[in-house]
């Protein structure tokens, strides 16, 4: 008892340990940004890991709830991925799109959404949308929408 007693007694005294990886158990090594876990998630979804870029962006919208580059890609990895979830994808489109309504990238990968919905129309007010925030026909996002409504066009 009394050896039961002095175990007892070492162990209360002892400090916590966490586990090397645990995010903030090291001050030195501090937890992932926002930013951070923006780029690792464009990693994966450059790699089409969607389940990776799915679990970075979730931690980035809990820390940042407001940040729509974060939601625009959470659309796009529920968009992409090998079961599409095009309704969690227009919801995070639609989040992304309240938080910043001249977001280029969610106006043109909302349109290609409404493309995959046999909506044409829809996503043909997002290119107008895109052409007025860009000021012409030759951002990015525009052509990159406009390609995808003439290749839907030339399909259906």
């Amino acid at each position: 008892m009394k050896h039961a007693l002095l175990l007892a007694a070492a162990l209360a005294a002892m400090p916590a340990v966490q586990a090397a990886d645990t995010p903030g158990s090291n001050p030195s090594v501090p937890a992932p940004t926002v930013n951070d876990r923006l780029a690792n998630a464009r990693k994966a979804l450059a790699a089409k890991d969607w389940s990776l870029a799915q679990r970075e962006l979730n931690l980035a919208v809990r820390d940042d709830p407001r940040n729509a580059d974060v939601h625009n890609l959470l659309g796009y990895s529920w968009r992409k991925r090998g079961t599409p979830d095009v309704t969690k994808a227009f919801e995070h489109y639609y989040t992304a799109l309240k938080l910043d309504p001249r977001h280029k990238g969610a106006h043109e990968y909302i349109g290609e959404a409404y493309l995959m919905e046999k909506r044409p129309a829809e996503a043909e007010k997002h290119l107008a949308e895109l052409e007025k925030i860009c000021g012409n026909k030759t951002c990015e996002e525009y052509q990159d929408l406009a390609k995808a409504i003439a290749d839907y066009k030339s399909k259906n």
